[in-house]
């Protein structure tokens, strides 16, 4: 079964108070992070990768989802020798905006 594709009007009344849910647990993680205790230490790459998502998700070109998943992911194309026993971090420390 085809269904038409969501109107703008739709779309908004359905995903409007979730998208702002999800703006407003993303501005409240930065500012604890101001507020943190060693707020002036030096810049995690995880949080300027966010930073940098939020950049993309601001401009209005389309594919916005596919360019943070790619400013996100590892840029390397060979396998390392070894895993560094760490979980996933869902960024890498190379990231490219």
């Amino acid at each position: 079964m085809n269904t038409p594709p969501l109107d703008r009007t739709t779309l908004i009344d359905l995903g409007f108070i979730d998208a702002r849910a999800k703006v407003l647990d993303i501005a409240a993680f930065l500012d604890r992070l101001d507020r943190a205790p060693s707020a002036n230490a030096p810049t995690d790459f995880r949080v300027e990768a966010i930073r940098a998502a939020l950049q993309i998700a601001l401009d209005a070109s389309p594919t916005r989802v596919e360019r943070i998943l790619k400013s996100w992911s590892d840029p390397t194309t060979e396998p390392v020798s070894h895993a560094d026993g760490k979980a996933a971090r869902g960024a890498h420390p190379q990231h490219k905006a």
